[in-house]
């Protein structure tokens, strides 16, 4: 039996962000469901007319949900009672650079006024795959460091790979503190880029040498 060793080498790669996704919900409440539903797509038109015109084309636009319920309030000895009717949706557009982010922002809330909120916003690449080749170099050499120091430890060397296997890998924000914050705000709330992350974790298996290089023979 080939004897080996198996290990975990983790990486990571940050850069700046180019491309920064805006979710706005907008929600509307009024006598009727339709008029609660009219107004809730009139206010969503203007909404997303104002984010055309701050350059957000039409394949960057997309609605994620639609709902209209009764609003329902508990009266005393009369219980629940409809007040009236509430229909929302969400608006997801990707917006690009951050930098150009704030003032198509700002004017979506004008023009959607009380019945438009944020439920978010999430930076990350418009494409990953320098940065995540990065990150699988450093997983690659950490795992590579760690099968060495632990073959040394068994008196023994590395032969060759029998697998690799990546792991799922993620991007997650990570702030930039002090002096390398750079506010990209001209106007609205500030927005700080900061740098995104992109980890990935791999599974290396070596085949495992005496001393000499050749084929250890089983323990």
């Amino acid at each position: 039996m080939t004897r080996s060793i198996t290990v975990t080498g983790d990486g990571t790669a940050e850069a700046v962000p180019d491309l920064l996704t805006l979710t706005l919900a907008v929600e509307v409440r009024r006598e009727t469901a339709a008029h609660a539903y009219d107004d809730a797509a009139a206010v969503a038109l203007s909404v997303t007319e104002a984010l055309r015109r701050h350059g957000v084309a039409d394949g960057n636009l997309r609605t994620s949900g639609l709902n209209l319920r009764p609003d329902v309030v508990w009266v005393e000895n009369e219980g629940q009672k409809v007040t009236g009717y509430v229909a929302s949706t969400d608006l997801v557009a990707r917006l690009g650079p951050p930098h150009l982010a704030p003032a198509a922002i700002s004017a979506a809330i004008t023009a959607g006024g009380n019945n438009v909120r944020i439920n978010g916003i999430e930076q990350g690449f418009s494409d990953s795959s320098a940065v995540a080749a990065s990150a699988q170099d450093a997983a690659w050499h950490d795992a590579e460091a760690k099968a060495r120091r632990f073959a040394e430890l068994a008196a023994s060397r590395l032969g060759q790979v029998l697998s690799i296997e990546q792991r799922p890998s993620h991007d997650r924000p990570v702030p930039v503190a002090g002096d390398m914050a750079r506010t990209v705000a001209a106007e609205g709330v500030a927005i700080e880029p900061g740098t995104v992350a992109v980890s990935v974790s791999v599974l290396v298996a070596w085949e495992l040498l005496d001393a000499e290089g050749r084929q250890a023979p089983p323990q």
